[in-house]
C-alpha cells in the first residue's frame, strides 16, 4: 500500500537536463549542487524529474543513456529531498516519429497532427506501445529502487487529443458491437432512423468527423476517455512491477483536457494529481470584480475558481490529492506576464492545502531559456539567481516545515455537495443549450450552468464538496456507491445542476435520497435526457416531477438577465439585485411552494424557484441559471449557518476548515485584499505557524494578502 510522508510535500519540477549547455562540461555539476542547496535552504522536500525528455533517455532507437539522472537523485537524497520519477511517454523523440510515421495522431480522419509540439501520437498504436514500454522499463528498472524515489508519475497531462486514427475508430466499432450486439439494437438505441442513418452492417458506421447525432457523440467521447484511462493504467501496471509497495503511482491531470474522465482515470492510480494554474495579482482580489464565472481552458480567474479546482481534484477519488504543477513565476505567454503580489504564493498554496492538497509542487525550478514555455516563469528567473519568487516560496517552505503533519491530508469541510457529470459536459460542448453574447454556440455551457451554483456557495461563505454522479450512483454497476440513506446523512444538501444525461436508476436514486431525508436541489437541464442522450418522453424533470411537485414542457433561453423577487410567505430572502440568467424552465406547480418569481410580463407566469417536502426530505427546483445575488441567497437559505463556525466575515476574508488525519480541526483564514481586515475568532485555537493561542471572541487582525492557520489544541477524541 502506497504511503506518503506525514507532511505537506513542497517543491518543484526540476529539469537539470534543460540547463544551458546540457552536455557534461565544467560547471554543470556545480550548477546542480547550487540548485539542490538552494532547494534545501528553501525547505523543499520533493522534486519531479525525467518526464519530458524521452530523446535524452533514448537518443536513438535502442540506444539508451540512463546515467545522467544519477547525480540528481543522489544529490537530492543527500539533502533529504524526495523524488517523483516521471515516464517520458507524452513527448515523442524525432527518431521515433521518423522511423514510424504511422504512429502520428489524427485530429480528423486522415488529417495528421504536425510534429513539433507534444502529444502528437496515437498512443494506442502497437509500434508506439512497444517503444514506450521499452523506455518505461529501462527507466523504472534503473531508478525506481533509488532511496530518494517516493513515487512515479506516468505520462503527463493525458487526454489532449481526440484521436481519429483508423485503428482507434475500428476499436470503437468493435466496442459498439460488443456493447449492443447487433446493428438493429444500435439503430433502435441511437434512433438512427433519423435522417436515414439506419445501419445494415457494422461497416456502415460513419467516421466521427462529420457526425451530427448526439447519441454517437456521447458514445465517442466516452470511448476516447476510456482509451486514455486504459493507457495510463497500462503504464501504471508496468511501473508497479519495479516499485516498492510504499511508493505511489500517479499521473498529473489537466482537468479540462477533452479526453479525460478524472474519476475513472484515477481508479487505476494510487492518488490523484493535478495542475491548477490561476491568474495572480488582481485575479485573486476580493470582493471579486469579475461578473461572469466563465473560465479559460487551462487556468482560472478568481479565488472561488481556485478553490473549485481544488475541490474538483479532491473529487477524483474523494481523497486528498497532489498538486504536481502550479504557478511559480508569471505563467502564460510572452504577452501575459503577471507574477504574484507579495503574499499571494502563500495564499494560494494554503488555499489548496486547506482543500486537501498533500503536495505543492511548482512548475518549475528554473525559467527556461528556450522552447515554447520560455515565459512560464520558474522559481528562479532566467538568470538562475534567487529573487523575489524564491524568497516568497522559502518563507512558505518554513511554514510547511513548522506545520508538520498537522495539515497534511486534510479532509475539507462541506456545507453543500455539488454533483458533477463529465458525460453531460461532453455532450454540451458539442450541443450546448446556451449561446455566447454574439449568438454562437457556447461550448462552455455546462460550466455556465454549474459554476454559478458553486460560486454562490463561495460568495455565501460556504464550502462545497464536488462529487461525480457515478460516485453517487453508477448505473453501469462498476462502482458501488452509497445508499440513498447513507448519502442523506453524509450529504444533507445535494445540488444537481445540468445532469442532462442520467439513467432511470440514477434519477430514481435521487428521489430516494430526498425521501430518506436529504435536500435535493435540481438545476436546469437535469434529468432531461436518458443514458443515451435521448430526450425523455415523460414530463421534465424526468422521473422527478412527482417528487418535486412541478413539471415543465417548455423552456427558453434568455437574451438578458431578468429580475427575480421572493414571494411574501417564502423564507428565501432576495435582494434587489437578484436575477435569472441564460435560461428559464416553464415550471408548472402541481404541489410545491413557490419561493421566487420572475419580474417579467411573459416569464412571470412561471416560478423561478420552488420547493416541496418529499418523505423525510425536500426537493427544490431552480428553473434558471441564478445570477450571483440569487445564487448566494439560495445557498444561505439551504444552509442557514456555515460549518466553519466563522461569522460576519468581511467581504475580503474567507474561512476554510477541515479535519486532519489526527482529528484536529484546522482553520485557514485568508484576507484577499490590500486592505487589512479584522475578524472575530469563534473558538479557542492554536496558531499553527506560531507559538500562541487565540481565545474565543478575540479580534484577529489580518494584513494585506495575509493568511493565518489555526487548529484545535486537541483532537475532538482526546
Amino acid at each position: 500500500m502506497a504511503v506518503l510522508p506525514a507532511r505537506v510535500l513542497f517543491g518543484a519540477a526540476y529539469y537539470h537536463e534543460y540547463t544551458p549547455g546540457y552536455a557534461p562540461e565544467p560547471g554543470r555539476e556545480e550548477r546542480l549542487k547550487t540548485d539542490l542547496d538552494l532547494m534545501a535552504e528553501a525547505k523543499f522536500t520533493v522534486i519531479r524529474v525525467g518526464e519530458s525528455v524521452w530523446s535524452t533517455w533514448e537518443p536513438e532507437n535502442g540506444h539508451f543513456d540512463l546515467d545522467w539522472l544519477q547525480s540528481v537523485l543522489d544529490g537530492a537524497h543527500e539533502r533529504g529531498i524526495s523524488v517523483i520519477l516521471g515516464t517520458p511517454t507524452y513527448a515523442v523523440p524525432p527518431w521515433l516519429a521518423r522511423q514510424y510515421p504511422e504512429i502520428t495522431g489524427e485530429r480528423r480522419t486522415g488529417e495528421r497532427i504536425g510534429w513539433g509540439a507534444r502529444q502528437e501520437v496515437d498512443f494506442t498504436h502497437p509500434a508506439f506501445r512497444f517503444h514506450a514500454e521499452r523506455v518505461i522499463r529501462k527507466i523504472a528498472a534503473r531508478y525506481a529502487g533509488h532511496p530518494a524515489v517516493i513515487g512515479v508519475q506516468v505520462d503527463n497531462e493525458p487526454g489532449l487529443e481526440l484521436l481519429h486514427n483508423r485503428g482507434v475508430f475500428q476499436r470503437f466499432v468493435d466496442h459498439l458491437r460488443h456493447k449492443y450486439g447487433d446493428v438493429e439494437t444500435l439503430n433502435r438505441e441511437w434512433g438512427l432512423v433519423y435522417w436515414s442513418h439506419r445501419l445494415s452492417t457494422w461497416a456502415d458506421l460513419w467516421s466521427p468527423d462529420g457526425n451530427a447525432q448526439p447519441q454517437y457523440d456521447k458514445a465517442w467521447r466516452e470511448f476516447q476517455a476510456r482509451q486514455v484511462t486504459e493507457f495510463i493504467g497500462w503504464q501504471a501496471d508496468i511501473v508497479r512491477e519495479y516499485t516498492r509497495p510504499e511508493q505511489f503511482v500517479t499521473t498529473c491531470i489537466s482537468y479540462t483536457r477533452p479526453a479525460v474522465e478524472d474519476d475513472e482515470l484515477t481508479d487505476r492510480l494510487d492518488i490523484a494529481s493535478g495542475n491548477p494554474y490561476y491568474d495572480m495579482q488582481d485575479g485573486l482580489l476580493l470582493p471579486d470584480p469579475m461578473p461572469d464565472g466563465h473560465q479559460k481552458p487551462w487556468k482560472t480567474t478568481g479565488v472561488w475558481a481556485l478553490q473549485q479546482t481544488a475541490d474538483w481534484m479532491y473529487s477524483s477519488r474523494q481523497e486528498p490529492f497532489l498538486v504536481t504543477e502550479t504557478n511559480a513565476g508569471s505563467i502564460g505567454f510572452p504577452w501575459d506576464n503577471r507574477p504574484a503580489y507579495d503574499g499571494q504564493w502563500r495564499q494560494a498554496a494554503w488555499a489548496l492545502v486547506a482543500r486537501g492538497a498533500r503536495m505543492i509542487e511548482y512548475w518549475h525550478w528554473n525559467s527556461l531559456h528556450y522552447g515554447a514555455e520560455t515565459y512560464w516563469g520558474g522559481v528562479l528567473p532566467h538568470s538562475g539567481r534567487p529573487g523575489r519568487t524564491y524568497r516568497e516560496l522559502a518563507r512558505l517552505g518554513e511554514e510547511f516545515e513548522s506545520a508538520g503533519p498537522l495539515v497534511a491530508g486534510l479532509e475539507p469541510d462541506a456545507d453543500i455537495t455539488l454533483v458533477y457529470s463529465t458525460p453531460s459536459k461532453w455532450l454540451m460542448q458539442k450541443y450546448p443549450p446556451l449561446a455566447t453574447q454574439d449568438g454562437t454556440p457556447d461550448s462552455a455551457a455546462y460550466h455556465r450552468i454549474v459554476d454559478p451554483f458553486y460560486r454562490g456557495a463561495f460568495d455565501a461563505g460556504r464550502q462545497v464538496r464536488i462529487i461525480h454522479a457515478r460516485q453517487l450512483h453508477d448505473a453501469r454497476g462498476e462502482r458501488p456507491g452509497p445508499t440513498p440513506e447513507e448519502a442523506a446523512r453524509r450529504h444533507p444538501v445535494l445540488v444537481v445542476p445540468a445532469l442532462y444525461l442520467a439513467a432511470d436508476t440514477t434519477l430514481d436514486w435521487l428521489a430516494a435520497y430526498a425521501h430518506a431525508g436529504g435536500h435535493l436541489v435540481l438545476g436546469p437541464r437535469t434529468g432531461y435526457a436518458d443514458h443515451e442522450a435521448r430526450a425523455r418522453q415523460e414530463p421534465a424533470p424526468g422521473r422527478l416531477a412527482e417528487a418535486a411537485g412541478v413539471s415543465y414542457d417548455e423552456f427558453s433561453n434568455l437574451g438578458r438577465e431578468i429580475p427575480v423577487r421572493g414571494t411574501p410567505t417564502a423564507q428565501l430572502r432576495l435582494t434587489e439585485g437578484a436575477t435569472a440568467t441564460h435560461w428559464v424552465d416553464g415550471l408548472t406547480v402541481t404541489e410545491a411552494d413557490v419561493l421566487a418569481e420572475y419580474e417579467h410580463p411573459h416569464f412571470g407566469q412561471w416560478p423561478a424557484v420552488t420547493s416541496r417536502r418529499h418523505g423525510d426530505g425536500r426537493v427544490t427546483c431552480v428553473g434558471t441559471v441564478p445570477g450571483r445575488d440569487l445564487a448566494r441567497a439560495l445557498v444561505e437559505w439551504l444552509t442557514p449557518s456555515a460549518v466553519s463556525g466563522w461569522r460576519d466575515l468581511p467581504p475580503t476574508v474567507t474561512a476554510t476548515t477541515g479535519t486532519s488525519p489526527r482529528g484536529h480541526r484546522v482553520h485557514v483564514i485568508h484576507n484577499w485584499s490590500w486592505e487589512p481586515a479584522t475578524v472575530s475568532v469563534p473558538a479557542e485555537l492554536s496558531d499553527v505557524l506560531g507559538d500562541s493561542r487565540v481565545t474565543a471572541g478575540a479580534a484577529l487582525r489580518l494584513g494585506a494578502w495575509d493568511v493565518r492557520v489555526f487548529a484545535t489544541a486537541e483532537p475532538p477524541s482526546a
